[in-house]
């Protein structure tokens, strides 16, 4: 019983850390042998974080301010991002500047003009905002005669060649290890999936928890609540991803906060009356939005966004299992102890419960 409640507690630290969608910045460039022209995406939150960039402290970032922090923004933007042709450095320089919306906010767009000497060995070092956050990530896309590779830059793989042929095979791990990424530190997801997990080895009689007689039947209930939820956050995040759906950021993330807040309530007090599996379903297709902004903001071709997909979801899904199969032994041999419903179910679902409401409010009303 002790280490299935220090698996709650230790998600419920890291949640308050992971509340929110990861830092991610898009770099879309195209390469025409030394020259190399493209867009850099930043988030003016991140910006904000690295120079100062909000002058009069109101928390509103303005054009105006933006435009008076250029210089900085620039020689800080440069300085975390190295082209080099072999042992050469490339010219880089900030051509323009101009703001776009994402779906998780406002981003400064910097046009990159790259001159290098040679169209030999030229690659790229990407460091931005890795010393101030860890979890950043850089989202890739790459033109070369008329084809478009993707990557992820991360502190891991900071490095991309971008003289060196196209990898499908890169970029498939590249996203399927963000994918993975990003349901560890989606510790909401996490949350929410563990919810619907700890009344699978206990059935409700008479007003009182009481443990699953067969474990077999306790393991095929997990697998169905597994199996609905993959599947709805998987249509939801392929539809988002190929912009058949999108919503705001902070109407998904608000109502995947109150998602979870309904789901532990129902544990301690059932008031859902549908299926498990089928409030899986339901909430996995806001659950898959919530993810889709990683590749919907990324604005590849439709062939490369396949891959990426494919490789992102399989990510997800494989951390995800991994997940399952190690709470699932636990908490079937702790299932007939006395503590499992009073500390694992109800207090777990409490803990979760009151962290989901200040997510909730904090994501709502922006507090």
């Amino acid at each position: 019983m002790k280490a299935l409640t220090r698996v709650l507690a230790l998600l419920l630290l890291a949640a308050s850390a992971h509340a929110h969608k990861a830092s991610d910045a898009y770099l879309s460039l195209t390469v025409d042998e030394a020259h190399i022209e493209g867009s850099w995406d930043i988030a003016l939150r991140d910006l904000e974080l690295a120079v100062g960039i909000d002058a009069n402290a109101d928390g509103a970032i303005t054009w105006g301010e933006l435009r008076g922090q250029r210089a900085a923004v620039d020689a800080y933007a440069l300085s975390h991002l190295r082209v080099s042709a072999g042992d050469s450095p490339c010219d880089a320089r900030v051509a323009s500047h101009r703001v776009d919306r994402h779906t998780d906010g406002a981003y400064a767009v910097l046009s990159l003009d790259i001159a290098c000497a040679s169209a030999h060995a030229i690659a790229l070092d990407y460091d931005l905002l890795f010393a101030l956050d860890p979890q950043h990530r850089g989202l890739l896309r790459v033109t070369r005669a008329g084809a478009t590779t993707s990557a992820v830059l991360s502190p891991a793989a900071p490095r991309f060649a971008l003289s060196a042929p196209m990898s499908a095979w890169r970029t498939f791990v590249d996203f399927a290890r963000e994918g993975a990424w990003h349901i560890w530190i989606g510790i909401d997801h996490l949350l929410f999936l563990l919810c619907l997990l700890l009344p699978a080895v206990v059935r409700r009689e008479e007003g009182r928890w009481r443990a699953v007689e067969s474990s077999r039947s306790a393991t095929l209930d997990v697998l169905l609540v597994v199996t609905a939820f993959a599947i709805s956050h998987s249509i939801a995040l392929a539809l988002a991803a190929l912009d058949v759906a999108a919503l705001s950021s902070r109407w998904v993330e608000s109502a995947i906060a109150a998602s979870i807040v309904l789901a532990a309530l129902d544990n301690l007090r059932p008031f859902l009356r549908a299926p498990r599996w089928v409030i899986a379903f339901g909430f996995g297709l806001v659950h898959g939005l919530g993810f889709a902004s990683v590749l919907s903001d990324l604005a590849l071709p439709s062939g490369a966004r396949a891959l990426a997909l494919l490789a992102f979801n399989a990510g997800v899904e494989v951390w995800q299992l991994a997940i399952v199969a190690a709470f699932l032994p636990l908490a079937l041999t702790l299932r007939r102890s006395a503590a499992y419903p009073r500390l694992a179910l109800a207090g777990g679902s409490a803990a979760v419960a009151g962290l989901a409401c200040v997510w909730l409010w904090e994501r709502a009303f922006g507090a």
